[in-house]
């Protein structure tokens, strides 16, 4: 399916949201207006056809009301509002519609790089697909020297920029974790793996914050309070699916408190303090101090 088909897909996603509750005709009009029409009109038998798509694509029903003047509105938008790859398509494709459509002013428009590699992440999708081994040469940050092997692609992963592979090599128990722009070489081979039917990606990092799985912490309560003025933040963008708020501004969260979440927690300084556990108030505490101990003076 092209890029630009999708596009248009979002464009009517994106024009009946805004407008709430819109006929055809209105819907037309704002086609013919738009960039992507080339001035024509859209036939409506192509209308009824892009609604059925965007419903196998989206999840997302465009319903009719089918009394008065017919009235086309999205009834469970919220639903495009969770992490599922769905609302990552939309989501995407909303922007880059709104970005493709703002060529005038494209110099004033900012946005961050993600250096991993397309061409791997691609590679690495056609083989999960397929349940297809991947040969791979790969150079981790903690090796002088690059190694090649066969892996077994699990699940794919964003986070901070940078794109991820979850996979379950020939040598270990458990699957492992490889950033894409450590990858030298890559490619499919013949060798065909089966799926472990117990194993979910969205269950393997529920418990956890980031990448990383730390096999060896366990789940714990944990309790954050932020300043007044961080604790805005923290509601519009929840540090982790399981935070809730007890009472102004302490913030609960029911995971396992690795790396990853530790320099989380100190990224906002002195904007949080950590209330439960006492071992992880230690461990921050500690982290502080060393840091702390950078900057004196001897």
């Amino acid at each position: 399916m092209g890029y630009d088909i999708i596009r248009k897909y979002v464009w009517v996603i994106n024009t009946i949201i805004t407008s709430k509750r819109i006929t055809f005709d209105e819907l037309n009009q704002k086609w013919v207006n738009s960039e992507l029409s080339g001035g024509n009109d859209l036939p409506k038998r192509t209308f009824d056809n892009w609604c059925e798509k965007i419903a196998e694509i989206f999840n997302l029903d465009i319903e009719n009301e089918r009394k008065g003047e017919y009235y086309y509105y999205i009834p469970y938008f919220d639903e495009l509002k969770n992490g599922s790859i769905e609302s990552w398509i939309y989501n995407t494709m909303s922007v880059g519609n709104m970005l493709i459509n703002s060529q005038r002013v494209k110099d004033r428009i900012q946005l961050e790089t993600v250096p991993s590699s397309q061409e791997f992440l691609q590679l690495i999708i056609e083989a999960m697909k397929e349940n297809r081994a991947i040969n791979m040469t790969y150079h981790s940050y903690w090796h002088d020297q690059e190694r090649t092997f066969d892996v077994q692609p699990y699940c794919v992963k964003l986070f901070r920029q940078r794109w991820y592979m979850i996979a379950q090599t020939y040598i270990h128990e458990t699957p492992h974790i490889y950033a894409l722009d450590r990858i030298l070489n890559l490619s499919i081979t013949d060798k065909q793996f089966e799926m472990p039917k117990d194993w979910n990606a969205a269950e393997y990092y529920n418990d956890y914050f980031g990448v990383i799985i730390y096999e060896q912490s366990k789940k714990e309560v944990i309790k954050l309070q932020f300043t007044a003025r961080q604790a805005k933040y923290i509601r519009d963008l929840p540090l982790h699916a399981s935070q809730k708020e007890l009472e102004d501004n302490v913030f609960e969260y029911r995971l396992c408190p690795g790396y990853e979440f530790i320099h989380e927690i100190l990224r906002y300084g002195n904007q949080v303090k950590v209330l439960e556990p006492q071992s992880l108030r230690e461990t921050v505490a500690n982290e502080i101090r060393e840091m702390a101990e950078q900057y004196a003076d001897k």
